[in-house]
């Protein structure tokens, strides 16, 4: 007999599911990189290959959620990705960024996944065009997971998950990205790292 988590599986009955040992997420701005991603990072710091999936949408209008979270008016365009974050080919998190489109607009930054910066993250991302990222602000808090959301990451239907909404801040005070990032509670355990100048 095994002793489990039930989980269901579509169209084909529930079963008990595989055990998964909890990967550690570090929040700290101390991670931020000139080269290569805390993620990966992390990932490799527990015995992980770390990856992600990407999709991007150029001049998708705002929200007016995000439209407020980054200080521009509801419906201007922006450049929307979402990320599904792997650790060894399976899901430990979501992101869905936001940047405005006239900042990056016309630059080899538009894209957060695509020409020669892919990949390189926000704060470097900027840094190509002049922008210094200063600091970033989070909220988390926990909820439960949607039905996409719980699809995606194969857990259950309402599981706890953390909710982080992250912005990015430019040295002028403007907010440059922000972005949902949605961590599973039963698979993940977050982290802050806190560093302290002297």
């Amino acid at each position: 007999m095994t002793c489990g988590v039930l989980e269901g599986r579509a169209g084909s009955g529930t079963y008990v599911a595989e055990p998964r040992q909890r990967v550690r997420v570090v929040r700290s701005s101390a991670r931020e990189q000139p080269e290569g991603s805390p993620f990966r990072a992390d990932m490799k710091a527990v015995g992980k290959h770390g990856g992600w999936e990407s999709r991007t949408d150029a001049k998708v209008p705002a929200p007016a959620e995000i439209a407020a979270r980054l200080g521009i008016a509801e419906g201007e365009l922006c450049v929307r990705t979402s990320y599904e974050f792997l650790a060894d080919g399976r899901p430990v998190q979501l992101s869905t960024s936001w940047e405005p489109y006239d900042l990056t607009a016309g630059t080899l930054v538009v894209l957060p996944e695509g020409g020669p910066h892919a990949g390189a993250g926000v704060v470097n991302r900027m840094a190509v065009i002049g922008i210094t990222v200063s600091h970033a602000v989070e909220q988390p808090e926990p909820r439960q997971a949607t039905a996409e959301e719980a699809s995606l990451l194969g857990i259950q239907k309402a599981a706890l998950v953390t909710h982080i909404r992250r912005t990015y801040y430019s040295d002028q005070g403007r907010p440059v990205e922000t972005a949902d990032i949605v961590v599973p509670a039963a698979h993940c355990e977050i982290v802050y790292e806190i560093p302290i100048n002297r």
